[in-house]
């Protein structure tokens, strides 16, 4: 049940945002333990001088290219479970919609079920209990 927030410049085609949600998606199912109905992905386009980032900061140079996406889990993944999520995120972003892997950016924050609600104003834990 990730909620994904995806932060990049402002001005790309509606299909280019589909790619990069499909593309997300499909890494998150292969591996990172999300079930195919689980999709929640919201996208922050920014205007000039809105998305500041070091270019060289840990992996750059980065390009104007940069997508930023950070990952709210509910539940923790293990240390190689995020690893493997990060190398087929970024290949599978570099196919399609051809983000180059140095652009790409990840953080993934868990929380716990008493954290969400999805509906009608039922937490998750409530939802959940039988």
């Amino acid at each position: 049940m990730p909620y994904t927030r995806i932060s990049l410049h402002a001005g790309r085609p509606p299909a280019f945002l589909v790619a990069l949600s499909d593309g997300l998606h499909a890494a998150m199912v292969e591996a990172f333990d999300v079930p195919p109905a689980d999709r929640f992905h919201v996208f922050h386009q920014h205007a000039p001088g809105e998305l500041v980032v070091d270019r060289d900061y840990l992996g750059g140079p980065r390009g104007d290219g940069f997508v930023l996406i950070a990952i709210t889990a509910g539940k923790p993944r293990s240390a190689d479970t995020k690893r493997r999520f990060y190398r087929r995120l970024a290949e599978r972003l570099a196919e399609s919609p051809g983000i180059a892997p140095r652009d790409v950016m990840m953080v993934i924050t868990s929380t716990q079920a008493e954290d969400w609600s999805f509906a009608n104003g039922v937490a998750l834990i409530d939802a959940l209990e039988p």
